[in-house]
């Protein structure tokens, strides 16, 4: 039995006790990638010689940013790329998706008015906006805004549909892959899976772009995309690589060229990534990505377990607790709108900060359908801490991430779990 000072019921401390035992043997592994990865790491910091002079901010125009500097090196090389953009100054995934050239306006960093292939389906929610999917009537400088032709393929059984994708790319600028599922159930992709997608893209069309939203995937593999031929990634810091402690910002990295031409986006022409003072957030982004491999390893044992939990109670999960992962999120489809909000309910009784409060759905920004989420994070939105989300719409299906630690994460899995059970079965 599940030793816990929570007051939670027998019934789910004994689908617990049965789910971590189901879950060791991919808790061994997760041991295993967190030791690499932290590693990868560490030599990443040892290589480019990092300092206590590297900690201090710059004020102003931020020239001669020392610190800012030798951090887009170190990031660059943990992630495998030639060069990386790593700034506070991003204020989400999405933005610096945006700048990056994914899809919309600010992807005139990678394309002009040229066609960009989406070769994983509908993008995440917040993208479509800036894609101009959901004309907005604002003339606000969506990709549609500024003629930019977009076609997405949809996927095969939950795959790239490679035989599609080699066909587009002939007509393409830019191949935009996410590899995380977004508010689908589709399964997250592999590196070795982008690898392959690369592969087949480029030897249609050896000009194309291959630009991959990294976000929720990064440390859960051994290798990232850029170490499998994307040109170019993106992510947030307030998700996997800030490791809980970059309290903003995101990042790019990839190709030397393609980086020189992102910061032009996000500065101006002719300044670049030569002036954006970084304040005092450097150390917090050195430290992040420090403790980041470990960090992510907590989250995806937090991702296991639930999984497991929640299938001992009858639910289906996405991935199971079997499956191989390759991002943080874990989906459960729990079938009502009540089963949704409770779940939510719990994961905020169980947050550190914020657990009085009461998830009510909401029409959140950028989002189609109102959205509910549970997010009592020390860093407001910081998905690698724990959170869970879900629009309010069939399945009823909600999306959980992060876990600073497993002792916490699973702390707050069992209260949603036996916030869930209490409504279902109000007898106890």
């Amino acid at each position: 039995m599940i030793e816990t000072p929570f007051p939670i019921l027998p019934e789910i401390l004994a689908f617990a006790g049965r789910a971590e035992a189901k879950a060791q043997a991919a808790f061994s592994a997760i041991d295993t990638l967190e030791q690499y990865n932290g590693m990868k790491v560490l030599k990443a910091f040892l290589d480019h010689g990092v300092s206590t002079a590297h900690l201090s901010g710059s004020t102003g125009y931020g020239y001669g940013d020392i610190g800012r500097e030798t951090l887009d090196a170190v990031f660059a090389s943990a992630f495998g790329a030639e060069d990386a953009l790593v700034r506070h100054s991003f204020v989400s995934g999405t933005h610096a998706l945006t700048v990056g050239g994914a899809v919309g306006a600010g992807f005139h960093a990678l394309w002009r008015p040229a066609a960009p292939h989406a070769l994983t389906g509908s993008p995440y929610d917040t993208l479509e906006e800036v894609i101009g999917i959901r004309d907005s009537g604002r003339n606000d400088g969506s990709l549609s805004d500024w003629g930019v032709r977009y076609r997405q393929i949809g996927l095969k059984s939950g795959k790239i549909d490679l035989a599609e994708a080699a066909d587009a790319a002939k007509s393409a600028a830019v191949a935009y892959i996410q590899r995380s599922r977004g508010y689908s159930l589709r399964p997250s992709l592999s590196v070795e899976e982008i690898a392959e997608a690369v592969r087949v893209v480029k030897a249609s069309n050896p000009g194309i772009l291959v630009m991959v939203d990294n976000c929720y995937g990064e440390f859960t593999e051994r290798a990232e995309p850029t170490e499998a031929g994307a040109d170019l990634i993106a992510g947030s810091l307030i998700k996997n690589p800030g490791g809980g402690v970059a309290r903003t910002g995101g990042y790019l990295a990839g190709r030397h060229d393609l980086i020189e031409r992102c910061s032009y986006r996000l500065t101006t022409p002719g300044s670049g990534r030569e002036v954006g003072c970084s304040l005092d957030e450097l150390r917090a982004m050195y430290l992040g990505l420090f403790l980041a491999p470990t960090t992510v390893a907590s989250a995806l044992k937090t991702a296991v377990f639930a999984a497991a939990l929640f299938e001992e109670m009858g639910f289906e999960t996405y991935p199971t607790s079997a499956q191989a992962r390759h991002d943080i999120i874990q989906a459960i489809a729990l079938r009502t709108p009540e089963a949704l909000i409770a779940f939510c309910g719990g994961i905020q009784s169980g947050s550190p900060i914020d657990s009085t409060a009461a998830p009510e759905p909401w029409d959140m920004p950028g989002y189609e359908s109102q959205v509910i989420m549970a997010a009592g994070t020390f860093t407001l939105g910081a998905s690698i801490e724990l959170s869970a989300d879900g629009p309010m719409r069939e399945p009823y299906a909600v999306w959980l991430q992060g876990g600073l630690t497993y002792p916490t994460g699973k702390a707050g899995v069992l209260l949603a779990a036996d916030r869930l059970w209490r409504k279902n079965h109000p007898q106890g």
